[in-house]
């Protein structure tokens, strides 16, 4: 979209355009080559414009909710209804059924440590004296059970 190699000049009507890239996950350098200006610019045009940057940041949520959507649904799972055409008795018949999807571990974690980082992050603060080890006392308590069982 350039004339005789000069960039294109704002106009309104590039709103719609964004919008739509946008909700196909567009990033500013991705804007930048389908309108044929530099990043700059549309940096410039999201800040200085209100239509466009609303056309962006609109386009952007839509985008980022459904994906958001999709990871929430692997990270608990979910039921998916199905419908095909199958050949019974010689004549084509439709048929439903529903396909669980079970949760996906990753995608748990992935959520919970975005979502909720001070309690899902990988690395611990420095060690409280006070906090008590779980998992310690379930290993010390096995232990304990082997050991009573073994005598």
């Amino acid at each position: 979209m350039t004339a005789m190699g000069r960039p294109i000049l704002y106009d309104p009507a590039l709103c719609e355009q964004a919008h739509n890239y946008c909700l196909l996950g567009a990033t500013n350098d991705e804007l930048a080559e389908f309108f044929g200006v530099s990043p700059r610019t549309i940096d410039r045009w999201i800040a200085d414009q209100p239509d466009f940057g609303d056309a962006v940041r609109r386009g952007r949520i839509v985008a980022d909710s459904r994906v958001a959507r999709g990871l929430y649904e692997r990270a608990v799972g979910y039921d998916r209804t199905v419908e095909r055409s199958v050949v019974i008795g010689g004549e084509l018949k439709p048929v439903t059924s529903t396909i669980h999807y079970p949760p996906n571990v990753q995608a748990c974690i992935f959520w919970l440590r975005n979502r909720r980082r001070r309690a899902w992050r990988d690395i611990a603060d420095a060690p409280n004296p006070n906090h008590v080890d779980d998992i310690a006392l379930l290993d010390a308590a096995g232990e304990s059970a082997r050991h009573r069982d073994g005598d």
